[in-house]
């Protein structure tokens, strides 16, 4: 029997975990090519080179053939490298190319907005301009072909139009497939309509049948048009945004494309992500050992200073606070809550008017609720590990990680049904007996607080059933290895 064909796959992203990060891209874009990597394919990423990365801890060195490389952007003559090094994981090393120029990259340390404003880059155009046309001059100048180039989310979207069209006579190109993954859709590269003129596109493009979406430029667009396939990081979110409530004004584009969008759900790090070995929590515990899970119930009691009380089931929460994470849901529901039974903590930064109403809530009601507005790795481990229940409401969710983290630690998720909620939590049924969390339809705060209920009342009155689904939580497996093999499958589909 022939050996399974080994894919070349080049992935391009605009951050990676450990060198910089501003959210979960980063994550999948350091664990997907590890994987991918341990399953015996080559990859190799390419990623800007902010400010922020450090050279020498990192051991960033020159390659002479992707030194001083020029293009155009517009009218302006653009000199850039890349240079070189590794991703390095437990098992596998990835080649890395960070795309340097100081102007664009090398004077920021921030990714996409100016920390002192809160503004985007006015240039954040001719920035991932120069990203995409980076990586077709590092595919020539270093005679490396991929099978299938991975570009993730807007940064990446005109990638796919230059394959398909500046380079569409290029025999170099002939054979190279696309793959463009949506992390998030509501981000879009939206960008005036006069900076069409800066990417060198065919000029049949400038319009509304092209890459201008409502007057204005829109990378995102391109890449939806162009790549050979397209991919979001659940299946129930691939589905939903081809619909106008989800769709985030690009519904039509994706409708047309119904038949080349496919899911995959994001992994975990398990060597993060455990209870097992997690070295942040009070006391590490298994699916064999549960009674030692309330050590950590007891140590979140001790961190936020409420008295701790067994039979009180503790409520956590990990999140950006803004509308589409279900905090409108929240506010409404948030007196019947206070009148039940439960210990409520919430740790996350967001918009203003959720931090003045959580501040005040704190105050209000100290004994029933506590917060922490701002971020802390440590302690969001502690949640995980220490609450009974976890909460996430989403109006969508492409695909959410907190929920996977939550079943794995025994802390059972109340979500709603929507992206990657609906496809990793099963809703429990008591007259099977079968089930790993919470589900609610609808949208709305009634439906939110009936589940809630629901939990509470069987946390304290059915204490068997409770810990069987606990049990079967800590089952799942949600491993990257599991997700990068669901891509190799992926990719070999669009190579076909």
């Amino acid at each position: 029997m022939a050996a399974a064909k080994k894919l070349k796959i080049l992935f391009v992203t605009s951050e990676v975990v450990p060198f910089i990060k501003t959210g979960g891209l980063a994550d999948v874009s350091s664990a997907l090519p590890q994987k991918l990597q341990e399953l015996g394919h080559q990859v190799r990423i390419v990623v800007p080179k902010y400010g922020a990365i450090d050279e020498r801890k990192y051991k960033i060195h020159e390659v002479v053939r992707l030194k001083d490389l020029t293009t155009n952007i517009g009218e302006k003559e653009v000199v850039f490298s890349l240079r070189s090094s590794f991703l390095v994981g437990q098992k596998a090393r990835v080649q890395i190319y960070f795309l340097d120029n100081e102007d664009y990259f090398g004077k920021r340390h921030s990714l996409y907005s100016d920390p002192l404003t809160g503004k985007d880059f006015p240039d954040n155009d001719e920035r991932f301009i120069l990203l995409a046309k980076s990586v077709f001059e590092l595919i020539k100048k270093l005679g490396w072909v991929p099978d299938i180039i991975h570009c993730n989310d807007w940064q990446c979207g005109l990638i796919p139009a230059y394959l398909k069209t500046i380079y569409s006579d290029d025999p170099t190109f002939s054979q190279v497939k696309t793959l463009f993954t949506i992390h998030n859709l509501e981000f879009q590269g939206v960008f005036p309509k006069t900076s069409f003129s800066k990417t060198g596109l065919p000029n049949e493009l400038n319009k509304e049948a092209g890459v201008i979406h409502k007057s204005k430029l829109n990378f995102m667009k391109s890449g939806l048009l162009f790549a050979d396939t397209i991919n979001t990081v659940s299946e129930t979110y691939s589905k939903e945004i081809c619909s106008k409530e989800l769709g985030a004004g690009l519904d039509k584009v994706l409708c047309k494309r119904k038949k080349d969008i496919f899911g995959i759900i994001n992994g975990i790090d398990s060597a993060t992500w455990n209870p097992e070995k997690d070295k942040k929590i009070a006391k590490r515990y298994s699916a064999k050992n549960l009674e030692d899970k309330i050590h950590n119930k007891k140590s979140l009691a001790e961190k936020f200073g409420y008295e701790y009380n067994a039979e009180t089931p503790v409520i956590g929460m990990i999140s950006r606070l803004y509308d589409g994470k279900g905090f409108d849901l929240i506010k409404k529901a948030f007196r019947e809550l206070m009148k039940m039974d439960v210990h409520f903590i919430l740790l996350g930064t967001g918009d203003k008017k959720y931090h003045k109403f959580f501040e005040e809530a704190q105050t209000k009601y100290s004994k029933k609720f506590s917060c922490y507005l701002g971020f802390d790795d440590e302690l969001a481990h502690l949640i995980e590990a220490g609450a009974d229940m976890f909460l996430m409401p989403s109006k969508y969710e492409p695909c959410g990680l907190n929920q996977m983290y939550s079943l794995v630690y025994g802390t059972i998720p109340i979500v709603r049904e929507t992206g990657g909620l609906a496809d990793t939590v099963e809703n429990f049924d008591e007259k099977s007996g079968n089930g790993t969390g919470f589900v609610f339809k609808k949208y709305d705060s009634t439906e939110m607080l009936k589940e809630i209920k629901r939990a509470v009342k069987i946390y304290k009155t059915e204490p068997d059933t409770w810990q069987k689904i606990m049990k079967a939580g800590m089952k799942s497996n949600f491993t990257w290895m599991n997700s990068a093999k669901n891509y190799v499958e992926l990719y070999k589909t669009v190579i076909k």
